[in-house]
């Protein structure tokens, strides 16, 4: 007599670093192969919150210094990094929230910065006015189309807990920043009426140790550009649904907020809440699967398939599609974190970097 069937992965993954220290949540890998990790500081000690990935070690990125801030509003220092990516022309940005343990921001903190991998050291540092990012703003993950204006485009997302939601749209040239779908529905988290997450088996909820649950309030969050560039595809994080918008219609000034909002299109049920957003240069977008330990991906055609499931994906946090033809994406246990346990500790490490082969590079808008 044989025992029960058990739920069997698919595709293969690779183990690429194991974390025995802080949670890592962003990935991104260089043109000539350098793995850079980001930590936020959610709690967990963080001596360094940029590393490389070198020798099997995690080495603070680009230095000691720039991982060492003097308070939230320094603008010279990695305050709290939620994310990094590396662009077409193959440079690091950092992504710095400026909110350690999700406080509100202070000018100078929340921040854009530019590292050169020639010379691994930061080019440019772009701070945002305080009607851009918000007191309750939380930067996400950011995305760069590098064919508009003088030195590009960003593209990021305002996931906040406790605030409007938003794409921060950000010129590289001038520095200049601008908010877009500020509030706008898409970008913002759905009620347990019609979102109800399942991670694990077990119904995914705020519950705090000395008080009642609440729904996860996280909005606009993953965020991906098409590999023609005309569209931005992002999703809440408490939500089943993607959306996109026009990159014309973000990327210019003097078009209204109405029509920045007409070009919104409803992408559809995803079958899944998703963390973090990918796309590469076949018209494919990659979307991480928190519900189900997977990364699923919607071809060019419309059909959606899965790239891998796995029961070390414990909650897929962000991937990065690189030039070697892998998919890396981080394993972060998000969800076992205490807020969501009652006030207990569940994750186990390590957490995981792992990737898998598609064979397909980054979109590179340049």
């Amino acid at each position: 007599m044989t025992g029960p069937v058990a739920d069997e992965p698919l595709g293969e993954l690779e183990l690429v670093h194991a974390f025995t220290g802080p949670v890592p949540t962003g990935v991104s890998v260089s043109h000539t192969g350098r793995i850079f990790v980001n930590f936020p500081k959610w709690g967990d000690e963080v001596p360094a919150t940029v590393v490389e990935l070198r020798g099997g070690g995690e080495v603070p990125f680009p230095d000691q210094r720039w991982n060492s801030p003097s308070g939230d509003d320094d603008a010279q220092a990695f305050v709290s990094v939620q994310s990094i990516v590396v662009d077409p022309a193959d440079r690091l940005w950092v992504l710095d929230t400026g909110s350690p343990m999700f406080r509100p921001a202070s000018p100078g903190g929340p921040k854009l910065v530019r590292v050169d991998l020639d010379t691994d050291s930061v080019a440019q540092v772009v701070t945002f006015p305080a009607d851009v990012a918000l007191p309750t703003t939380y930067l996400n993950d950011v995305r760069f189309d590098l064919r508009r204006g003088e030195a590009g485009i960003a593209y990021i997302t305002d996931s906040s807990a406790s605030g409007p939601n938003g794409i921060i749209v950000v010129d590289l040239a001038a520095g200049a920043s601008w908010r877009r779908l500020h509030d706008h529905p898409s970008t913002k988290a759905e009620p347990l009426a019609t979102f109800r997450p399942v991670v694990e088996g077990r119904p995914l909820l705020e519950r705090p140790a000395d008080g009642p649950p609440k729904p996860i309030a996280a909005g606009s969050d993953g965020i991906a550009i098409s590999h023609d560039g005309a569209r931005l595809h992002y999703c809440p994080l408490a939500s089943r649904r993607w959306y996109s918008v026009s990159t014309d219609a973000l990327a210019d000034p003097s078009v209204s907020d109405d029509r920045v909002a007409a070009s919104v299109v409803d992408e559809g049920d995803k079958g899944t809440g998703s963390d973090g957003l990918e796309s590469d240069d076949a018209g494919r977008l990659y979307l991480t699967s928190y519900e189900h330990n997977a990364v699923l991906r919607r071809r060019a055609d419309g059909e959606y398939e899965t790239v891998v499931h796995d029961p070390r994906l414990l909650w897929p946090d962000t991937m990065s599609v690189a030039a070697d033809g892998y998919l890396y994406v981080t394993a972060n246990q998000l969800h076992r974190q205490p807020k969501y346990q009652c006030g207990q500790d569940l994750r186990r490490k390590p957490y995981a970097l792992l990737r898998t082969r598609i064979d397909a590079g980054p979109v590179l808008l340049r």
